[in-house]
């Protein structure tokens, strides 16, 4: 690629600036190229207030994972009903009015933490500001784990949607998801804005569809002419069938929360909405809730009185849109697809807050530092791109099976729900007691945040029980590894900043000596440029020569003779023919009988093709000796690069 010159332009100084302080701004454009052309043109940071969206765009970008959830909640909450027999799916309706309950509790919960915390961050800043670190490790944990998961189980469903329109792609399930995931990938790459744009169609597209499958479903209903399912799938009840009790309503009221999954994304989102951004964000969340709530409860209904089969060859609502459309035509493939695309769009709201979550944990020093950079397009690209890897797996992993990622999912995000609401309780009994006049209504509030914080405990509680042994062991292991594994980094980072610290550092050791070593392969423009800069560092030089060859030696040692400048040479015999083995025990030996205050730099030449593919005709050795030095201690190793003169035109 050719270079660019970067013109600089002196900056009006601040008036606080010191003296000796110069200010100069690059005027440089970043070039046109494939990552352009595939995510979008760079965009400068100035640009960040108008990639922010309202509501209408909110609710696609953050609301589709919720509402999405519609599509499959009530499958597996008939999924576990089914134990007991098809009489048992009777209860599916009061089960999902329970849950709805508890959607109305934490909507009002979260709207209280919108307006307490207008710059984002939800649970995780809601745990670090009341419960203390580890609370907020804790919750950070769950929700990213939930995140992956959610990608994972919102494209596999929505495959699974696809699948039972069109049996003969049931076999190609894995694939066309992880496909899915990258395609969701590159649109978030594009930036916040763009994404939820793009995305807005398809979530307003679901929300109509499924209001005019519910409406004519409900109208067919009380009118008489509603029928059942045709031809439904064939209910597995397993081996044993198991009787209708409290464990097994509870193990079906569990499934069927996981229509709550999303109810937090907003409030860790606030940043992306427009100004007013509370009052966007709580509006938005308020419009999510009502759909989720209706269609929740409008889809369990109909389900169950269609006589709607749990079934993977084909989903509760491919049944319930047939039924209400009577057969496979124009509308109930409409249905269809657009359930599919909300399945696979619902994985957005996860690209939009697990990369902020990452970047906010990176910043406190629990995660890698990369995960607080902006790409070209004012996103967390690093984080984006790692939950897409993270999802890949999984789904891989679980062959892109929705009951088998199911049992993973909701204990992460009812664990941060948990945390956050027992943290806004805290919040409130703090200002309370320490200024009730600046705090007002505090205690109806705090109740409310208690009676949230409760709920979700006993979802928790419930979740961890009845899933268990289906699988839910693996999140219940993982949230502690993770937990440990943040705070190990968040030791690296502290212990890394105590060593680099300039507090009672003093003055700098003085460098009484500069010794400087050169390996040399053989006589030529690049030896003689590292040579040159070797000497305008000090007069005490060394060329080193690994010798496997005795005559190439003595061709050496007549060309050194003579372009060397008097500079002394070392041969190291190598009779098995290793490189990097006698130079670095060379130069060990001369760093363990160095002088106090003696600095070891190590001149290496590298040859620099004219192509990048060039480099893989050249053993590159200059590359891994920097790599076998850059451990050793008291050692600078210093690069040469030598640059092949343009071939002459003919």
């Amino acid at each position: 690629m050719p270079s660019r010159e970067i013109a600089l332009r002196v900056a009006e100084p601040v008036e606080a600036d010191p003296p000796g302080l110069m200010r100069r701004t690059a005027d440089y454009l970043p070039s046109r190229n494939w990552r352009a052309w595939l995510i979008g043109r760079p965009l400068s940071t100035a640009d960040a207030p108008h990639q922010t969206v309202g509501r209408t765009v909110g609710l696609a970008v953050f609301a589709s994972d919720a509402l999405s959830s519609t599509a499959y909640a009530t499958q597996e909450t008939l999924l576990v009903l089914s134990v007991a027999g098809a009489a048992a799916f009777a209860h599916a309706f009061p089960i999902s009015v329970a849950i709805v309950v508890l959607l109305v509790i934490l909507t009002l919960s979260y709207e209280q933490t919108i307006h307490a915390y207008p710059s984002g961050g939800g649970a995780y800043i809601v745990a670090r500001d009341n419960l203390g670190e580890t609370a907020a490790q804790i919750a950070g944990a769950a929700l990213l784990t939930d995140y992956v998961l959610t990608v994972a189980v919102s494209i596999s469903s929505g495959v699974a949607q696809i699948a039972s329109a069109f049996p003969t792609l049931y076999a190609h399930r894995v694939a066309l998801s992880v496909l899915c995931v990258l395609i969701v990938m590159m649109v978030n790459l594009r930036g916040v804005r763009e994404s939820g744009i793009t995305f807005a169609i398809p979530t307003y597209f679901f929300v109509a569809m499924m209001y005019l499958t519910v409406g004519v479903g409900l109208f067919r209903y009380l009118a008489g002419g509603l029928g059942s399912v045709i031809e439904p799938p064939p209910l597995q009840l397993g081996t044993t069938v198991a009787p209708l009790g409290a464990f097994l309503i509870l193990h079906a009221f569990s499934n069927g929360t996981t229509a709550l999954t999303g109810v937090e994304a907003i409030s860790n989102g606030i940043p992306a909405f427009r100004e007013p951004r509370s009052r966007n964000a709580g509006v938005t969340l308020l419009w999510m809730s009502g759909i989720l709530g209706t269609l929740f409860l409008s889809i369990t209904f109909l389900a169950t009185r269609i006589g709607a089969v749990p079934s993977e060859q084909e989903t509760v609502i491919s049944q319930l849109a047939r039924t209400v459309f009577d057969g496979r035509g124009p509308i109930y493939l409409a249905g269809i697809a657009a359930t599919t695309l909300i399945l696979i769009m619902a994985a957005n709201t996860s690209f939009a807050d697990f990369p902020r979550l990452g970047a906010l944990q990176a910043a406190d020093g629990f995660l890698p530092k990369q995960l607080t950079y902006r790409g070209s397009r004012l996103v967390y690209s690093h984080g984006i791109e790692l939950l897409a890897f993270l999802a890949c797996v999984l789904i891989v992993a679980f062959r892109a099976s929705v009951s088998a990622l199911i049992p993973l999912y909701c204990i992460g995000v009812f664990l941060s729900f948990t945390l956050s609401q027992a943290g806004m309780t805290r919040r409130w009994w703090t200002l309370g007691r320490r200024s009730p006049g600046e705090a007002r209504g505090w205690f109806p509030k705090m109740i409310l945040n208690a009676v949230g914080a409760a709920c979700s405990a006993l979802v928790v509680v419930l979740f961890a029980l009845t899933k268990f042994r289906e699988g839910a062991w693996v999140v219940v292991l993982v949230i502690p590894i993770l937990v440990s594994i943040l705070f190990a980094i968040h030791r690296h980072y502290r212990d890394v900043a105590a060593r680099l610290s300039l507090d009672h550092y003093g003055a700098p050791p003085r460098v009484a000596r500069h010794r400087v070593i050169i390996p040399i392969s053989s006589m030529h423009q690049g030896t003689l440029a590292a040579l040159r800069y070797a000497r305008a560092l000090s007069s005490d030089i060394t060329a080193v020569h690994v010798s496997s060859d005795a005559s190439e030696a003595r061709r050496l040692q007549k060309e050194w003779a003579s372009w060397g400048e008097g500079v002394r040479l070392v041969l190291l015999e190598s009779p098995y023919r290793l490189l990097l083995e006698p130079l670095l025990s060379y130069i060990e030996e001369v760093a363990r009988h160095r002088q106090p205050n003696e600095t070891i730099t190590i001149v290496v030449p590298q040859l620099v093709p004219e192509h990048k593919w060039h480099n893989l005709l050249h053993a590159q050795t200059a590359v891994f000796l920097r790599l076998a030095l850059i451990f050793r201690r008291g050692i600078v190793i210093t690069n040469v690069p030598y640059h092949l003169a343009p071939q002459p035109v003919s």
